[in-house]
């Protein structure tokens, strides 16, 4: 039987409260995990908190910018009674649609700032405590589109490339402390965002939505969208899986292959 490397220890989820980070809280609580869910809106921490609590177990929340020093330093100090061994970096924001040349300088700063920077100061505050036990994991939740053109959205998929490159280079300095560190790149998840490029593509070219979402699956090596739950799966299997480190992993649905 394959050991469960996840059940019995703290994890923490930056963007916890909705989204992909509120799939990922469940999956670690589905997988044994007890659950710290960090944002910056207390109801959505709640409600996914109550969602845990409802038929898994636990969930503390702890509101937080993770992007602002003072605020993870604080948060550091709330927080110090709990053992993260898991912290799951997914914080991040879409950012400008826009060429360069009309992207100011204070758009970029706080893309960079909320997907980069973020991790950065959440390493900081957390790796320490690791490294003194010798053992942990750090996930960073990187794109798909930061391996490929994304038209007029520079700021967000070169935060994403930086996010791999941070993830490498972290590894090797984590590593002889025994702790893992990998990033997951997801392709296009279905949700709200994508179903809004859908209902937008089919006003712009006169076709379907159904016809808009066909088109642009089949760049696709499976022909479709990758599922909400099919993230919280990716990750706990990253997890379970303890000779992975530096590694960046594809979820596009074939989207992106090499």
């Amino acid at each position: 039987m394959t050991p469960n490397y996840i059940a019995g220890r703290t994890a923490l989820i930056t963007g916890g409260g909705s989204g992909l980070g509120r799939v990922m809280a469940i999956g670690l609580a589905d997988a044994g995990a007890r659950v710290v869910l960090v944002g910056r809106r207390n109801e959505q921490l709640d409600s996914v908190a109550d969602e845990i609590a409802a038929v898994r177990g636990t969930a503390r929340t702890a509101p937080c910018d993770v992007s602002d020093a003072n605020e993870v330093e604080r948060l550091a100090n709330d927080l110090a009674d709990e053992e993260i061994s898991i912290l799951v970096n997914n914080a991040g924001i879409a950012g400008p649609v826009a060429e360069i040349v009309d992207i100011t300088p204070e758009q970029w700063d706080e893309v960079f700032a909320v997907n980069v920077r973020s991790i950065y100061l959440m390493c900081r505050a957390f790796l320490p405590a690791m490294y003194r036990r010798g053992d942990g994991d750090v996930v960073n939740l990187a794109s798909v589109s930061g391996k490929r053109p994304l038209a007029a959205r520079t700021p967000y998929t070169a935060s994403k490339i930086a996010i791999i490159g941070l993830t490498a280079t972290l590894a090797f300095e984590a590593g002889p402390r025994g702790v893992r560190v990998n990033s997951l790149s997801p392709g296009p998840v279905r949700g709200e965002r994508m179903a809004r490029n859908f209902r937008l593509e089919a006003e712009r070219t006169g076709i379907t939505i159904d016809e808009a979402e066909r088109a642009f699956v089949s760049r696709a090596a499976l022909g479709r969208l990758v599922e909400e739950y099919e993230v919280g799966e990716a990750l706990v299997a990253m997890l379970q899986m303890r000779a992975l480190s530096g590694a960046d992993i594809d979820l596009s649905a074939g989207m992106i292959a090499r």
